[in-house]
């Protein structure tokens, strides 16, 4: 018998450190599973059953993952939505995924208005409107669970995390797996093993540190593994690259999960800021999520040595992972197939590529994460391969294997330019334009050109100290020609005060991109 999983931990030693919230209170493990307890007979009480969903929109908090243990221990289903949407948006999510409870916050002004929308839209039943902040219409959190008991629930049985898609095309969908009978910490603790794919080990006095939006698939799979294999979870409300490196010093942190966009302003911060604390305790900071620069990671390496780490996978499954002393050999790698995975490169006719040529990415679905799009089995079967009888599936992703089995990503499919029948890649030309010293943030996309089809723009985010003018524009096209091939370079480059990106650095690229199409009658 195992001895990994929270509610183990958590009944074994109840005064070891659980979380840390953003305001520096900490909670006991023993405290953490109390109140998961309480959700978890209230919810039962009000009649969520196994296979029933619980729906949340909430910020990063210790709620959050009271939330979370409490359906992980029942049987539940958890559908973390995005604070950022709006009512209609929660609305759809809370009708379609068939919510019986729904858990929200209004620490956010425009969070509260939104749930409130949301509910009033779809008439969600009261009763299962439950808030961590005093909201209209809805039963405070503590209210809710005040009679119920701390000990622990009888029928336990695991539990899962329903992420919908952010649905870059039409309405966003479920990724619904099959729940796994059996004991939540035995189920649980073997998910989390995607940890020793990094070469993390239970316990070991490991501290994991949230700095992305935990409504995002990966950051609450790596934090709440962490939890399940004994770790301490240090919470930031948002990211902000002084404050991760005082926490890491303080807490002597020594893993998370970031995105390229974090190493970046972590990078741009002062030499005096980054030599005021000590991060020489991270052993795995693993980032995903988007394209890495090369310069940043190898910049990154240099700063925080073989703590970096790299994988490739999506929300429906994976993937790839590279340690930094493999990534240092090949340069610019999202790593090799991770144990039981596979990856091929398919080019547009079906066939399967040869080595170092380019095609559509895709990953085998194995037993463990076949899903599917709740209520969209065209979308689901639209995504799929089989080859040899295996299943695989595609996110869109453009790139190619080298001959040691080394996967390069070059781009998504939906962003690649093609311009006089060239086909250009955005993330190569935007890794570019970080490297010069006037540029926080970077989106190229394609516009529309009669004569070629498509003309690479360039928009450029500045950082503080530098403002536009015409010197500057010079200065950037200059840096793009000395840097790109002519192909490549943009037609125009626009400066812009803030890139539309979410908490967690994905960008929305289309918001820059469809105006300039909405005229077109057909998009090349």
């Amino acid at each position: 018998m195992s001895d990994l999983g929270f509610y183990r931990f958590a009944n074994a030693q109840p005064d070891e450190i659980a979380i840390v919230e953003p305001s520096e209170k900490i909670w006991t493990r023993g405290e953490l599973l109390a109140k998961t307890n309480q959700l978890t007979h209230a919810l039962k009480d009000f009649g969520v059953e196994t296979g029933d969903v619980v729906a949340t929109v909430l910020p990063n908090s210790v709620e959050y993952y009271i939330a979370y243990l409490a359906c992980a221990q029942s049987g539940f289903y958890m559908v973390p939505i995005n604070w950022h949407l709006a009512g209609p948006e929660i609305a759809y999510i809370l009708e379609d995924s068939g919510a019986k409870a729904f858990i929200a916050s209004g620490e956010v002004p425009a969070m509260e208005e939104a749930c409130k929308k949301a509910v009033a839209a779809i008439d969600f039943p009261r009763e299962g409107s439950i808030s961590t902040t005093d909201m209209d219409g809805f039963i405070h959190l503590d209210d809710f669970v005040a009679p119920h008991p701390t000990s622990n629930p009888v029928d336990r049985t695991a539990g899962q995390v329903m992420n919908y898609t952010s649905g870059t095309t039409g309405k966003p969908k479920g990724v619904k797996r099959a729940l796994v009978p059996g004991d939540p910490d035995d189920i649980l603790s073997m998910f989390a093993m995607i940890l020793s794919f990094f070469e993390i080990q239970p316990k070991e006095d490991n501290v994991h540190i949230v700095g992305s939006p935990l409504y995002h698939t990966a950051v609450l799979v790596h934090s709440s593994a962490a939890l399940h294999y004994g770790h301490s979870v240090v919470l930031m409300e948002k990211f902000n690259a002084e404050q991760m490196l005082y926490l890491i010093d303080k807490y002597k942190v020594t893993t998370s999960h970031m995105v390229p966009t974090q190493f970046h302003r972590l990078l741009q911060l002062p030499d005096a800021i980054k030599n005021k604390y000590d991060c020489s305790s991270t052993r795995a900071m693993i980032h995903a999520a988007a394209p890495c620069p090369i310069h940043t990671k190898q910049a990154m390496i240099e700063w925080w040595g073989n703590s970096i780490w790299e994988y490739y996978a999506a929300t429906e499954g994976g993937g790839t992972v590279v340690d930094a002393e493999s990534w240092s050999k090949f340069p610019g790698t999202v790593g090799k197939a991770w144990p039981g995975a596979e990856i091929k490169i398919i080019n547009d006719d079906g066939s399967e590529a040869d080595t170092d040529n380019q095609g559509t990415v895709y990953m085998k679905l194995g037993e463990a994460t076949k899903f599917e799009y709740k209520g969209d089995q065209e979308k689901t079967k639209k995504e799929r391969l089989v080859i040899d009888e295996q299943v695989y599936f595609t996110v869109g992703d453009i790139g190619y294997l080298n001959d040691e089995g080394y996967l390069f990503l070059c781009d998504r499919k939906i962003d690649m330019i093609i311009s006089g029948g060239a086909n250009i890649y955005p993330a190569e030309i935007e890794s570019t334009f970080l490297m010069h010293p006037a540029v926080a943030d970077v989106a190229v996309f394609g516009i529309p050109n009669e004569e070629w089809g498509e003309e690479v723009k360039a928009v450029i985010e500045l950082n503080s100290d530098h403002k536009s003018s015409d010197e500057l524009l010079g200065e950037l096209m200059s840096f793009a020609q000395e840097n790109l091939a002519k192909m490549k370079l943009p037609r125009s480059i626009d400066f812009i005060e803030k890139l539309p990106r979410d908490e967690n650095g994905k960008l929305y690229k289309r918001r820059l991109r469809d105006p300039y199409w909405e005229n077109q009658s057909t998009q090349v």
